[in-house]
C-alpha cells in the first residue's frame, strides 16, 4: 500500500508514518520540521518538506498514492486567524484537490473535538450533538471550516472518513504532558476548583489504530465523523497525581476559582495583544476553560462502526511516556 501522511513531522503524523513503515507500507511524509524529517528518512519514509498553504507543494504529493492521511494542521490556543486559515482551511482544500485529481481510494481526515467546546460542562458528547454557535478560538473555527471542505468533497464523490481524537499523549508529546511537567518544575500547576474537572485523554498509538481502521472501514463509514478517546474519563487531579506519582516527584499546584482564573487570563490576553505584539500569553481563557470545565466524548459510534477498542490504557500510556521522558532528559 502507498500512503501520504501530511503533518508527518507532528506528534500524530510521525507516529502514524513510523507504524505504516513497520507494516511494510510505502510511505511519503510531508511537513515543515526538517530535523524530524531526517529521522523519518532514516526509518524508510520518503520525506518531502511541504507547507499546507502552498498548493504547488501539496497537490503533487497525492500523485500515485492510494490512501491519504491528513494529519497536518496548525494547532495552538493562540495566534493570528490568518495563519490558522491558511494551514487548516486552505491546506485541507489543497489536500482534497490533490486527492480528487488522482482519485485516491480514501482520504482519512484528522479533525478535533475542540469544535465542541463551550465554557460549560459537557459530558459524553456524541458526534451529532449541537455545536456552539461561535467556536472558542481560531483553531476550532478553522478546523470546523476544514470539516465543511471535507463534507463538500464527500458530496462530490471523494471517499473520506473523519476522526476527532481528544488530547493526545505518549512518547513524542511536546504539548500536553511536557507543559504540565515544566510548569510544575518552574513553580506550580494552576488548578481550577481543585482539579475536579472530568477529562478525556488518548494515547497516541490508539489514535493510530483508529486511523488504520478507517482504511478498511465499510463504505457505510464514508462521510462519517468519529470521536476517538481512551474511553477512560477521569478527574484532572487524578491524572496529575498518577503522572507525578509514577515520576516520583511531588505535585506542586495552586488552586483558583474559575472566575478568578478566567479574569486573570483575560487580562493576560489583553496585555499580549496590546503590549507584547500578539505573543502568546502564559494563560489563555481557552486553557482556563479546558482546565476548569468537564468535557468527555462518547466513542460508541467508533466502537460499533469502526471496531475501535483502545489497546493501551492510560496507566500503561503514562508508563511509556515517562520512560521516554526520562531518556530524553538524560540525552539533553
Amino acid at each position: 500500500m502507498k500512503a501520504l501522511v501530511t503533518g508527518a513531522t507532528g506528534f500524530l503524523g510521525q507516529a502514524l508514518a513510523l507504524r505504516l513503515r513497520k507494516m511494510g507500507w510505502l510511505v511519503t511524509g510531508t511537513g515543515r520540521n526538517l530535523a524530524i524529517g531526517e529521522k523519518l528518512k532514516k526509518a524508510g519514509v520518503l520525506f518531502i518538506p511541504g507547507d499546507l498553504s502552498r498548493p504547488e507543494q501539496i497537490i503533487p504529493l497525492c500523485e500515485g498514492q492510494e490512501i491519504v492521511f491528513h494529519c497536518g494542521a496548525l494547532s495552538s490556543p493562540w495566534g493570528p486567524y490568518r495563519l490558522f486559515y491558511e494551514s487548516n482551511v486552505l491546506g485541507t482544500r489543497h489536500v482534497i484537490e490533490g486527492c480528487q485529481k488522482v482519485g485516491v481510494k480514501r482520504l482519512v481526515h484528522v479533525s478535533t473535538p475542540s469544535i465542541y467546546f463551550q465554557f460549560k460542562d459537557r459530558i459524553n458528547i456524541a458526534e451529532t450533538d449541537p455545536l456552539p454557535r461561535k467556536m472558542v478560538n481560531a483553531y476550532a473555527r478553522t478546523k470546523w471550516l476544514a470539516e465543511q471542505e471535507v463534507d463538500q468533497a464527500h458530496r462530490e464523490g471523494l471517499p473520506v472518513i473523519t476522526i476527532r481524537p481528544r488530547a493526545l499523549f505518549g512518547p513524542g508529546d511536546n504539548a500536553i504532558l511536557p507543559r504540565l511537567l515544566k510548569a510544575n518544575k518552574r513553580g506550580w500547576i494552576p488548578l481550577i476548583n481543585g482539579g475536579k474537572t472530568l477529562i478525556d485523554v488518548t494515547y497516541v498509538e490508539n489514535v493510530v489504530d483508529a486511523l488504520l481502521l478507517c482504511v478498511d472501514a465499510p463504505s457505510s463509514a464514508l462521510g462519517q465523523k468519529y470521536n476517538i478517546t481512551n474511553g477512560e474519563p477521569m478527574l484532572l487531579i487524578d491524572l496529575l497525581e498518577k503522572l507525578f506519582q509514577q515520576l516520583g516527584q511531588p505535585l506542586h499546584s495552586r488552586n483558583f476559582s474559575f472566575t478568578t482564573a478566567y479574569s486573570l487570563a483575560g487580562m493576560m490576553e489583553l496585555f499580549s495583544n496590546t503590549i507584547r505584539r500578539g505573543k502568546e500569553p502564559v494563560l489563555t481563557r481557552y486553557t482556563v476553560g479546558v482546565l476548569g470545565k468537564s468535557q468527555t466524548l462518547d466513542i460508541s459510534k467508533a466502537q460499533t462502526e469502526l471496531g475501535y477498542q483502545p489497546q493501551i490504557s492510560i496507566d500503561e500510556g503514562l508508563e511509556r511516556f515517562i520512560d521516554w521522558w526520562r531518556k530524553q532528559s538524560c540525552n539533553t
